[in-house]
């Protein structure tokens, strides 16, 4: 892969993201007002889409543009992420397949238990774990644009470690989704509304994808799936995810992830290519022409969600910046090091040829970037206040971790290959 795909890829994911983080802080340190009237700014009262609010006595449900971006737009983005890992779990020659996955599916493991065990023990140490306990999951997400630019920095283009990295980042995004969830419902649980969302998966699944290519067997020209996709393109899809995405708000699941059970319905190519690989560029199935869509749009939607989201005045830094920092650049390289080393050696599933057991604790400051769904899981962890200000103060310096990488790949004595 050339450097011009990694800074492309970077340039589409992460620099619009970034230009909308800065922005947010200057803003908020200099008309910490006004910046707070943007990201609460009412767009729409009293529909049925929208954050619940109390007014008179009685509720209703308000659109904020804090709404519109972290819980309708970043779907999008989350959907984006889940295409990886489905590929990667489902697809022929899928890399999280196989036993060569197992000893980055273990490392992630650790490196999603040490931040939170170190998280923990620093709040107990502090004194605060009763006002910080619920960010404990702030600190296990790694942000896979930033630690692959990194990673290619520290490591070289062709070290096993790249690969090794990819596989735990995708593997901990897949984590980080559940943990999401699983322990951060958005208001009161009503499981019962996920049954909408399942029908959806399922009606849409059948119809718009098993029937017609049942319908098409032993016919090369596949009439109807080929009418369908030509007449229909992909609204049925688009109304499947509308559909789930309403059952995970009325559930009090976080709606963001309202789009996940929609991806493994959407027809795709035979084969996984890997992440960022340029063949899928080439694809025309309709899972790739989706994401290739979608990616200029979900550009914006990132600077709109740092915009919206890193808005911390700097007099907010206090225990929770530091408690979600440490948590990712000391727990992520440890526990990654240890569970590593755990499977290589005494489970014997070795490491990829050509990556020794010191390239581990470089992978797990590489690791350390939580950024966008550090910021993310913050902002939903914690009411807005000074507490989630300073988590999310943590997430953002969390980009620091760049600087440890390269110092410790040099510490360690890594042997870049080009």
């Amino acid at each position: 892969m050339s450097m011009y795909r990694v800074w492309s890829y970077v340039a589409d994911y992460s620099l619009l993201l970034v230009s909308g983080a800065a922005i947010a802080l200057f803003w908020a340190n200099l008309s910490p007002g006004s910046y707070h009237a943007l990201v609460h700014f009412p767009l729409w009262s009293g529909g049925p889409v929208g954050a619940l609010e109390s007014h008179g006595g009685h509720s209703l449900r308000v659109m904020t543009l804090h709404f519109l971006f972290n819980d309708v737009l970043m779907a999008f983005f989350f959907a984006m992420a889940a295409k990886e890992v489905w590929e990667a779990v489902a697809l022929r020659d899928g890399s999280l397949r196989g036993r060569r996955a197992l000893t980055p599916l273990i490392a992630t493991v650790g490196g999603m238990a040490g931040p939170v065990v170190v998280y923990l023990l620093l709040a107990s140490a502090l004194g605060v774990l009763g006002d910080v306990s619920r960010g404990w999951a702030i600190p296990t997400a790694t942000d896979i644009a930033f630690s692959y630019l990194v990673g290619r920095v520290v490591f070289g283009a062709r070290h096993p470690a790249i690969g090794f990295l990819l596989l735990l980042a995708i593997a901990d995004d897949a984590g980080g989704l559940a943990i999401l969830a699983v322990f951060y419902p958005s208001g009161e649980v009503a499981p019962a509304w996920l049954l909408l969302s399942l029908a959806a998966a399922l009606g849409v699944y059948f119809l718009a994808n098993a029937l017609p290519r049942r319908l098409d067997r032993g016919d090369q020209d596949r009439p109807h799936s080929t009418w369908l996709r030509k007449t229909l393109g992909f609204w049925p899809w688009a109304l499947a995810g509308a559909m789930s995405w309403y059952g995970f708000q009325m559930a009090g699941l976080h709606p963001a992830l309202g789009l996940l059970p929609i991806v493994p319905t959407i027809p795709h190519a035979e084969r996984e290519f890997g992440i960022f690989a340029e063949e899928e560029r080439y694809q025309t199935d309709l899972l790739n022409v989706i994401e290739h869509a979608l990616k200029v749009p979900v550009q914006f939607v990132l600077f709109g969600f740092g915009l919206l989201n890193a808005g911390v005045e700097f007099s907010a830094i206090s225990e929770p910046t530091w408690l979600v920092l440490l948590g990712l650049v000391i727990g992520k390289p440890l526990g990654i090091t240890l569970f590593g080393w755990l499977a290589a050696y005494p489970l014997r599933l070795g490491l990829p040829e050509g990556m020794a057991v010191r390239d581990l604790p470089v992978v797990g400051c590489v690791a350390a970037i939580g950024f966008t769904v550090a910021l993310f899981v913050a902002s939903v962890a914690f009411p807005a206040g000074p507490v989630q200000d300073a988590a999310k103060m943590g997430a953002l310096l969390s980009l620091g971790s760049a600087v440890i990488a390269i110092a410790a790949g040099r510490l360690f004595g890594v042997r870049k290959k080009a």
